[in-house]
C-alpha cells in the first residue's frame, strides 16, 4: 500500500470541490465507494450536477475503462451490455460482443436506472454483487469496481427493485446549491476534467489489505448496538449489508495504515444505513450516540471515564452508612467493636481512593484541555473523509464536561463524608 495515498486522496477531492460546489460530503463518500469497489446511489432533482459528478470521478481514474448510459423504458440490454454476435448465431450460440459496454467497464454511471425494463435491471443483479455477467451459457467475470447509478425518484415497494436497491451500499440525496458563494463560483470552475491522480491498482492494493485490518470488540460491540437501535425503530438492515459496512470501515483503516478499525474510519455510516433520504437525520441522531460511546472507549487511555464513574459509583452506593459512622463518632454514639473497626477501615479506604480518584482525573482533565487547543488539526489527520473536523472537536468537550461533572461529583461526596475539600484538588471549571 502507498503511504501516499491519502494525499492523493485529498488531492482529488480538493479538486472536485473546485468543480462541484457544496459537495464536500458527497465527494468523500463517493471516494470511499469507489476506493470499497463498492455502489453509489445517487437520489436527487434534474441538474443537481449527478452526472457530471460520477464522470469527473472516472476521469481520477484516467485510462480506465469506463461506460455511462442514460436509461429509458425503451433502453434495450444491447445498449447496455453490446449487441449480439451475428457469427456466433449462425453456430447456434447466443453470445453479446461486450467490448466497449458495461461488462467491459472498470468504473460505470446509469443515469435514471429505475426506468430499465426488468430484462436489463435483473442482468445488473449479478454484475452488481458477484461481478459475473452471464454471457449466453458463459459466466464471465468482469472488471467492475464501482458503478454510480442516479434517479430522479426511488421505486415504489411494488415495482420488485429491492433487490437492486439493496446492492448500492452507498446512497447520497443531492439538492440544488443553496448559497449565493456556491451559485457565483458555479461560473468560475473550470470545465475541463480533473486530472488522473488514481489508478484501479490503488483500489486493488486497498481491497487486499482491507483483509487484514481487524475489527477489535470496541468496534463489533458498537455496530451491534447500532443494529439494535435502529430495529427498534423499525430500520431493518440485511446481515449482507452489516458485513459490508464493516467492510467498508476495514478499507478506511487500510487507506490510513492502520491494522486496525478506529471510530475514524466510521464518519461517513449513516449514509450506508437509510432507505428513504428522509430518514437520514434519525438515523444520523442513532448513529452520533453509538459513535460518541465508541469515541469514549478509544479515548479511555487518556481519559478513563469509566473507571472513575465505577470509583464514584462504588462510594456512593455507601455514603448513607458511613455518613451514618461518621455521625454517630460526633455524637458519640456507642458501636460494636467489629462494626466500629469495619466501618473505619471502609472510612479510611473511602478517604484515600476518593482522593487517589479525584487527582487523577484533575491532572487528566488539565491534559484534556491542552490537547483540545490542538485537536482539529489532529482529528483531520486521522481521516481523509472527515468533514468539518471542528464539530468533531466538540465531540471531545463533551467527554472533557462528563469527567468534569464526575469530578465535581467526587468533590461533593467528599465534602459530605469529610466536611472538607479534598487536599491537593483544585480544578476551574469555567474554561
Amino acid at each position: 500500500m502507498s503511504h501516499n495515498l491519502p494525499n492523493k486522496l485529498r488531492e482529488a477531492a480538493a479538486h472536485l470541490e473546485n468543480r462541484f460546489q457544496e459537495r464536500e460530503e458527497l465527494i468523500r463518500v463517493l471516494l470511499l465507494a469507489l476506493m470499497s469497489g463498492e455502489h453509489l446511489m445517487l437520489v436527487g432533482p434534474p441538474g443537481s450536477a449527478k452526472s457530471q459528478l460520477a464522470r469527473s470521478a472516472a476521469a481520477l481514474f484516467g485510462s480506465s475503462r469506463s461506460f455511462d448510459y442514460l436509461l429509458t423504458r425503451f433502453t434495450t440490454p444491447d445498449e447496455l451490455f453490446g449487441p449480439v454476435s451475428l457469427q456466433q448465431l449462425k453456430q447456434d450460440r447466443y453470445v453479446r460482443q461486450t467490448q466497449g459496454y458495461l461488462p467491459e467497464a472498470r468504473f460505470a454511471f446509469l443515469d435514471e436506472i429505475f426506468k430499465a425494463s426488468s430484462a436489463i435491471l435483473n442482468s445488473l443483479l449479478s454484475i452488481l454483487n458477484e461481478r459475473i455477467f452471464y454471457n449466453g451459457a458463459e459466466a464471465k467475470e468482469v472488471p467492475l469496481l464501482s458503478l454510480i447509478a442516479a434517479s430522479n425518484e426511488l421505486p415504489e415497494e411494488q415495482e420488485g427493485l429491492a433487490a437492486l436497491y439493496d446492492r448500492f451500499l452507498f446512497r447520497y440525496e443531492t439538492r440544488y446549491l443553496q448559497q449565493i458563494a456556491s451559485f457565483e463560483r458555479m461560473f468560475q470552475g473550470p470545465d475541463t476534467p480533473p486530472p488522473a491522480l488514481l489508478d484501479a491498482g490503488d483500489v486493488r492494493r486497498i481491497q487486499d489489505s482491507a483483509s487484514g485490518v481487524a475489527l477489535p470488540e470496541p468496534v463489533l460491540v458498537m455496530l451491534f448496538r447500532l443494529k439494535t437501535l435502529m430495529e427498534e425503530k423499525e430500520y431493518i438492515l440485511s446481515d449482507r449489508r452489516w458485513r459490508r459496512i464493516g467492510r467498508t470501515w476495514q478499507v478506511s483503516a487500510a487507506i490510513h495504515g492502520r491494522d486496525a478499525v478506529s471510530v475514524w474510519d466510521t464518519v461517513l455510516t449513516p449514509h450506508l444505513l437509510w432507505d428513504f433520504p428522509e430518514d437520514l437525520e434519525e438515523l444520523r441522531g442513532i448513529f452520533a450516540g453509538v459513535w460518541q460511546e465508541l469515541l469514549a472507549k478509544e479515548m479511555d487511555k487518556e481519559l478513563p471515564l469509566a473507571s472513575y464513574r465505577d470509583t464514584l459509583q462504588k462510594w456512593l452506593s455507601r455514603e448513607e452508612e458511613l455518613s451514618g459512622f461518621q455521625f454517630r463518632k460526633e455524637v458519640g454514639s456507642s458501636l460494636g467493636r467489629t462494626q466500629a473497626e469495619r466501618l473505619a477501615s471502609m472510612t479510611d479506604e473511602a478517604r484515600s481512593e476518593l482522593e487517589e480518584t479525584a487527582r487523577s482525573l484533575q491532572g487528566r482533565l488539565v491534559a484534556w484541555q491542552e490537547k483540545e487547543k490542538q485537536l482539529p488539526a489532529w482529528i483531520e489527520s486521522q481521516s481523509v473523509f472527515i468533514l468539518h473536523a471542528d464539530e468533531y472537536a466538540i465531540r471531545f468537550t463533551h467527554l472533557r464536561i462528563g469527567g468534569e461533572k464526575v469530578l465535581q461529583q467526587l468533590q461533593g461526596l467528599y465534602r459530605t463524608l469529610f466536611d472538607k475539600d479534598i487536599p491537593g484538588v483544585s480544578y476551574d471549571y469555567t474554561l
